[in-house]
């Protein structure tokens, strides 16, 4: 690709920002990953932890001059950050996301309508009852005080197996499970869902075991959790946000559980302004795996057979999410440079004698990737405006062994195939890999659709 595309033009950071933890084996080279106080609302009810942050999508929305007129699509929803900034700039926004809980947290994210008091009234109302309840069964939330001898709740035996082992010690899982079941009894109320995301956040936060790096672990296993503490400061959070909003009026938003490979089911004809998303990068990043203890703890995955269903409806990034019936390779099976990489995958692998079964996938999900990449851009062709510009976060990826995938590049290429114009790409970061001793880059891909030919 040529050079004329790379500018090194970083989006507009702020000196007051707080770095976040990068990934176990990189060393991040600036802050402009990070999230700073003044965006943690609505941003930080539910979040990955690399998401990437509200200030890159404002500098998008002006970059593309959009305006209450403007209609935003982030095709790889995640957990909002797209839609959220997008609506508190006054843009129209709409989402996709194929896997549940992230797909329930945009939603909720997004709908400004509960009345804040009210939300809190009640939550004080739960976990006082709540409290009352553990008090009962000889536990005590408070002073972290257990009878001996309790029977104690947990899941049954196949969502047990589904959760990453010991991502949860037995007591705070049996008084979340308590307090879910309070929670619960007002399923039916507008306040039901905040609710259930505040505690699924402070299940990833503080109530779990989890570590993050480059993949979601278990860290230093707690016995126990001052889970009904935890939870209700999630709430008071969503209430001091709501306020900031309760008499403002707001466009509202979208987000439809879907595949990401199919954006033109769910929307009409040449009406999207412009793009900004981040797929996922092809790697070994499993994201039903990052949210895999609130998805099976709440409910949205019930085993690893319902979990294998939404699977399939994800970018294949990664050799957990790889399936027999799969075709996205004949996308690209024209190609050269992807079947370069493949190859050199290949040939790396039998080189080093690696024989497992996911080591021998890695040719083939690199192929799958790119060619749902290029399902994707080729839909989008169907329903974006002539004229709509579009940013994709990208990233370097050297995760199969060792053999380099310029991301960025890739999509350029595949993006000018379907007739795309590629503006440029811009720098967001590097990232130092101490595995391979280089610099990768993750940038931003700005493309426009000039409308059909």
């Amino acid at each position: 690709m040529s050079e004329k595309y790379f500018q090194y033009r970083l989006p507009l950071t702020l000196a007051s920002e707080e770095t976040e933890t990068p990934e176990k084996s990189e060393v991040i080279s600036n802050n402009s990953n990070s999230i700073s106080p003044a965006d943690r609302a609505f941003h930080d009810w539910y979040r990955f932890v690399l998401s990437y942050p509200p200030h890159l999508v404002r500098d998008y929305i002006n970059d593309f001059e959009l305006n209450h007129e403007s209609i935003v699509l982030d095709p790889f929803c995640g957990t909002g950050t797209t839609i959220v900034e997008a609506k508190l700039n006054h843009i129209k926004a709409v989402g996709l996301e194929a896997n549940p809980f992230p797909h329930f947290a945009s939603t909720v994210k997004t709908d400004w309508a509960v009345v804040p008091d009210e939300l809190e009234t009640l939550a004080v109302e739960i976990s006082e009852t709540t409290y009352a309840e553990l008090v009962n069964q000889g536990i005590d939330d408070r002073t972290l005080t257990c009878e001996p001898d309790i029977e104690l709740m947990k899941l049954d035996e196949q969502a047990m197996r589904a959760l990453i082992k010991n991502s949860i010690s037995p007591v705070p899982l049996h008084k979340t499970l308590v307090l879910l079941e309070q929670i619960d009894r007002y399923r039916n109320w507008p306040s039901h869902k905040y609710f259930v995301l505040a505690l699924g956040n402070a299940l990833v936060t503080s109530i779990g075991n989890l570590r993050f790096g480059p993949e979601v672990g278990v860290g230093k296993v707690k016995n126990d959790a001052p889970v009904i503490a935890l939870w209700m400061h999630e709430v008071k959070k969503m209430v001091s946000d709501l306020k900031l909003v309760s008499d403002k009026n707001y466009p509202e938003t979208k987000v439809y559980l879907a595949d990401a490979r199919e954006p033109a089911k769910m929307m009409r004809k040449n009406s999207i302004d412009a793009i900004i998303t981040s797929p996922p990068y092809p790697n070994e990043k499993d994201y039903t795996r990052t949210t895999r203890l609130e998805s099976v703890v709440l409910g949205f995955f019930e085993d690893m057979a319902h979990l294998r269903g939404f699977k399939k409806t994800l970018l294949r990034s990664n050799t957990r999410g790889v399936y027999k019936t799969d075709t996205d390779d004949r996308w690209v099976a024209d190609i050269k440079q992807i079947q370069q990489i493949a190859a050199a995958i290949e040939a790396r692998r039998i080189e080093l004698g690696k024989t497992s079964g996911f080591e021998k996938l890695y040719a083939k999900v690199t192929k799958l990737y790119f060619g749902g990449m290029v399902r994707h851009f080729s839909e989008l062709t169907k329903i974006l405006k002539p004229g709509a510009k579009l940013a994709y976060v990208v990233g370097d990826q050297a995760s199969y062994l060792q053999v380099m995938i310029r991301t960025g590049q890739i999509l350029v290429e595949i993006a000018e195939r379907l007739g795309y114009q590629v503006e440029r790409i811009d720098l967001f970061r590097t990232r130092f890999a101490t595995a391979t001793q280089n610099e990768l880059r993750e940038e931003v891909v700005v493309l426009k659709w000039p409308g059909a030919r």
